[in-house]
């Protein structure tokens, strides 16, 4: 028996792939999902695991981005090694990359293909439909109709599903956002050349809106952004070789440099023990909006950028465009052929439907938020029902929207589930 995130006595057996025991299921194949695989089968474990290999990163990203995380930040986990990126570059006879070298997503989507043939095992394809409690542990359907058993579940689905779109942008597309609606959101696009000759308002002033809008001007689209911030923030270019003293004052981390930087990035559990207020302070303003250092040439001085800028209504006008009314620094209005909304994602449980709604109703939120509350081991309140990823932000800091914190949550999750198999 091992003890529960809520002190109850967790009575499912150990994990192995021995004896026909129900699989531990891996709901997502993106960098958490795979990593989190590639440790439980490296003990033995039976898992299945649905999902597409990269999905989000091949079809939510616009052909042309790349990655804003360097090199060493970018490495899927495996309990062995010869899995990071570095590994896939050398496999495939690449060039190394280094701080200075931006990631195109598609030698990232290539790398987790590699990682997941390599270290990952099986992923199938099939969607699941439904999680619902069963008489030990889960009932899951996929589309098809097959229906089994599983010990535990691992929730890890990245942002798919959590895009978010203000709440003044709705009556332009009552049918949801679209590409060929009015609006769109960022996440739906993955060719912004559709928009070539299209006066286009970018909202957002983050990495996903000002390399959108560069993508839309080098397609010979019409971007202007609007920016609710009074200014862009632009990252800095790495120095490769930085002096004694600037390393002490400020230390480099896998999100940036500076020592708060580099305490949310080696300590998740110890944000994980702060109270809800402080850690939804670090959720929501830890690495704000910010463009990466190698973008900057691209957009400024040449994609006109609004700043302080406020969209307060958006309605169709007669030419079948959109028509923004806009306050702040420049208030008037704006007319536009299309809206990309580069606004986000909200964590919200409720919009993941293949989660059963009882099954929901079961899961205690953390503090502030609409996301699960976890264990120190990403467990949620419903004992063998695991959440890892952006979805685990709110309890364990800002390193779990970023690939740089799969090793944490896999670790911990291979290891609580398998804690007792050694005993078999």
């Amino acid at each position: 028996m091992t003890q529960s995130w809520s002190g109850q006595r967790d009575q499912r057996a150990p994990l192995t792939a021995r004896g026909g025991r129900s699989p531990v299921v891996v709901i997502g194949a993106g960098p958490y999902g795979l990593s989190v695989a590639a440790h439980l089968r490296a003990q033995g474990v039976r898992v299945r695991m649905f999902g597409e290999v990269m999905g989000s990163w091949r079809h939510a990203m616009a052909t042309g981005m790349f990655l804003k995380s360097t090199p060493d930040a970018t490495d899927l986990s495996a309990p062995v090694a010869g899995a990071t990126l570095a590994d896939y570059c050398r496999a495939r006879g690449q060039d190394e990359l280094t701080e200075l070298t931006p990631i195109p997503c598609t030698t990232f989507v290539a790398y987790g293909q590699w990682f997941a043939d390599r270290h990952a095992g099986e992923v199938e394809e099939s969607r699941v439909t439904s999680v619902e409690r069963g008489p030990s542990g889960f009932v899951v359907r996929v589309e098809g109709g097959e229906e089994f058993a599983a010990q535990a579940v691992v929730v890890a689905t990245g942002l798919s599903g959590l895009a978010h779109v203000p709440g003044q942008f709705r009556a332009l597309t009552p049918g949801g956002p679209h590409p060929d609606a009015l609006v769109s959101h960022t996440s739906q696009h993955q060719d912004l050349a559709r928009y070539a000759g299209q006066r286009v308002a970018v909202i957002g002033g983050g990495q996903s809106a000002l390399e959108s809008a560069a993508l839309l001007h080098e397609a010979r689209a019409i971007p202007t952004v609007l920016v609710r911030e009074n200014r862009v923030l632009w990252g800095e270019p790495p120095e490769l070789e930085r002096p004694l003293a600037r390393r002490v004052v400020s230390p480099s981390a896998a999100l940036g440099t500076g020592w708060s930087l580099l305490a949310v990035s080696r300590a998740p559990g110890a944000v994980r023990r702060l109270p809800a207020a402080a850690r939804m302070y670090l959720f929501r303003r830890a690495l704000g909006p910010s463009g990466g250092w190698w973008l900057r040439e691209r957009v400024e001085g040449i994609v006109p950028v609004r700043t302080g800028c406020h969209v307060d209504e958006a309605d169709a006008d007669r030419s079948g465009g959109a028509l923004l009314r806009l306050s702040g620094r420049e208030p008037g209005a704006l007319s536009v052929d299309h809206v990309l909304a580069a606004t986000g994602y909200r964590l919200d449980l409720e919009r993941l439907p293949f989660l059963s709604a009882p099954l929901r109703r079961e899961v205690r939120r953390t503090g502030g938020s609409a996301a699960p509350h976890l264990s120190t081991a990403f467990e949620s309140s419903v004992p063998g029902l695991y959440f890892t990823g952006s979805l685990a932000a709110p309890c364990f800091g800002p390193v779990m929207r970023f690939v740089a914190g799969t090793a944490f949550a896999a670790t911990r999750v291979s290891r609580h589930l398998t804690r007792g198999a050694a005993r078999l």
